[in-house]
């Protein structure tokens, strides 16, 4: 991968290469240029409510402008919001979101919807982010007699609403309680309308963003307030968003963590089971627990994985015509509503198979059983190649040779962070502690931060 971009665009910290204001205004020009070629048309920018959002976006947008591009700006919205009104909207050819997804408020980032409301591929990223760090490319030189016009669009966020109350015609949750987490994030407006406007008893947690709250000890990534309100309220499940609300992991009525496999599993029988999984096929990535491919055969649906990313899982869906996939981190896309993934169009579907078949979330989530998993992150200084580095390689073919078939091990960098994750499967929870730790030993003695 290439100098910025990571697997979900550019990321890092804010004022700090590559998320510096000098390279989203490089950005911008950029996509002019690549877009202009192809014919041209407004660019949407949205955000989420990081404290850095407005330099990046006015950064973003003066660079666009400068090269004859009108730009819109939609303000806080969440991602797939951003992708939505790319692809209903007239002479759009691109949208641009600024955020860190899940990340702390400290780190910022750029991603990038086409036209038709897809992330560019990594070709596409490959041609822009060589015209971002090109010095001296007379493509993007201010040389242009017409700047665009930079606007703001007021509606963007109730369009985008009024496309996820109508999703699921004449649908009511009345009668169901849950918690919602927006996260301090991207949902923290969206969400308690759209719940509201469809008869969900809800309670709200996080939805007072400020600029540095946002992800900090909730949403998705720190379930600990969201359980805890669960159960305090009885509420029949809790639904945790992250910061740009493109992720959706669920807690039970008792407060047990339903993760993004679960449930992708739990979705994907009832849409089997009433006729909307076409092909009968679900994509998923290598880090998916062993036990979601065991239910998926149980129940007669194929199981296709990709590589780490939920482009690599978009791209899959694509190829062999499947309308659901997604991540165990609880990114989840429903093609036959949308292009990109959606937190909460994973919210209304959950909801909505717990008020057709009439079970406690709890209950549908058995049909999975989740294999023992350990995943470790470790802060690293450099990222060799896995294999290259002798005492990491040696580690994990020990482990390996432990578990002889009945687990497996999975090392990778992170795409977005200078993290390495260490994720090890095993048959009892203990195997997979020590063998998860073992490995993660010697990541830190070869390549730790400190």
């Amino acid at each position: 991968m290439g100098k910025l971009f990571g697997t979900d665009g550019i990321r890092g910290f804010a004022n700090s290469f590559p998320m510096t204001a000098d390279i989203a205004l490089r950005t911008g020009r950029a996509l002019a240029h690549y877009f202009n070629e192809k014919g041209g048309g407004k660019v949407i920018i949205g955000k989420d409510t990081r404290l850095s959002g407005d330099v990046f976006e006015h950064a973003l947008a003066s660079g666009l402008a400068s090269m004859g591009v009108d730009v819109l700006l939609a303000g806080v919205i969440p991602t797939p919001g951003v992708a939505y009104l790319c692809r209903t909207m007239e002479n759009i050819v691109a949208g641009v979101v600024i955020s860190a997804s899940h990340n702390p408020y400290h780190d910022n980032g750029i991603k990038v919807f086409n036209g038709k409301g897809f992330k560019l591929g990594i070709e596409e990223e490959s041609q822009l982010e060589h015209a971002i760090l090109s010095e001296t490319n007379p493509e993007l030189s201010d040389k242009n007699s017409l700047t665009g016009r930079i606007t703001e669009l007021p509606d963007g966020l109730d369009r985008y609403a009024d496309f996820l109350k109508n999703l699921l015609p004449g649908i009511s949750f009345k009668g169901l309680k849950a918690v919602v987490d927006c996260s301090n994030g991207a949902a923290s407006t969206i969400a308690p309308r759209l719940f509201t406007a469809l008869d969900l008893d809800v309670n709200l947690l996080s939805n007072k963003p400020d600029g540095v709250n946002i992800n900090a000890g909730c949403g998705s990534e720190h379930l600990e307030s969201l359980i805890e309100k669960v159960v305090e309220t009885r509420s029949d499940l809790g639904l945790a968003l992250d910061g740009d609300a493109d992720r959706l992991i669920a807690v039970d009525q008792n407060g047990t963590v339903i993760s993004g496999d679960q449930l992708i599993a739990v979705i994907a029988k009832h849409e089997k089971d009433t006729s909307q999984l076409a092909n009968h096929e679900v994509v998923t990535t290598v880090m998916s627990n062993m036990g979601l491919g065991s239910c998926l055969a149980e129940h007669g649906i194929k199981h296709r994985m990709a590589q780490v990313g939920d482009r690599n899982v978009m791209i899959e869906m694509l190829r062999t015509g499947a309308v659901v996939g997604g991540e165990d981190s609880g990114h989840m896309i429903f093609l036959n509503h949308h292009t990109t993934g959606d937190g909460l169009i994973s919210a209304l579907k959950i909801l909505n198979v717990i008020r057709l078949t009439g079970k406690p979330l709890h209950q549908l989530s058995r049909i999975m059983t989740v294999y023992p998993q350990k995943l470790i992150n470790i802060e690293v200084r450099e990222k060799p190649e896995i294999n290259s580095v002798f005492e990491i390689h040696s580690s994990i073919e020990r482990v390996e040779e432990r578990l002889k078939g009945k687990g497996r091990v999975l090392v990778r960098y992170s795409g977005t962070q200078n993290m390495c994750r260490v994720m090890v499967e095993a048959p009892t929870a203990e195997e997979t502690e020590a063998f998860c730790e073992e490995i993660s030993v010697a990541v830190r003695a070869s390549i730790g931060a400190s």
